[in-house]
């Protein structure tokens, strides 16, 4: 996106390095709403793999413990 917006900046005869620079402070609250919907899919997927990840560690330091006999199988 930035690359694209950079382009049209430059055929607009604008330098290349403002170009670039502009097309940055534009590019990145565009992502925002343009990727927002796939950001919010890779939060919650990172939580639930925080979670599981948790909830094993948890299992394992409880076994390490003897509080509950190791599963067989």
């Amino acid at each position: 996106m930035v690359i694209a917006v950079a382009a049209l900046l430059m055929l607009a005869k604008v330098p290349a390095l403002v170009a670039l620079a502009v097309s940055v402070v534009v590019v990145m609250p565009l992502s925002l709403l343009v990727f927002g919907k796939l950001r919010r899919r890779v939060a919650i997927g990172m939580a639930e793999r925080g979670a599981e990840r948790k909830a094993r560690r948890e299992e394992l330091l409880s076994q390490l413990r003897g509080d509950r006999a190791a599963d067989a199988g």
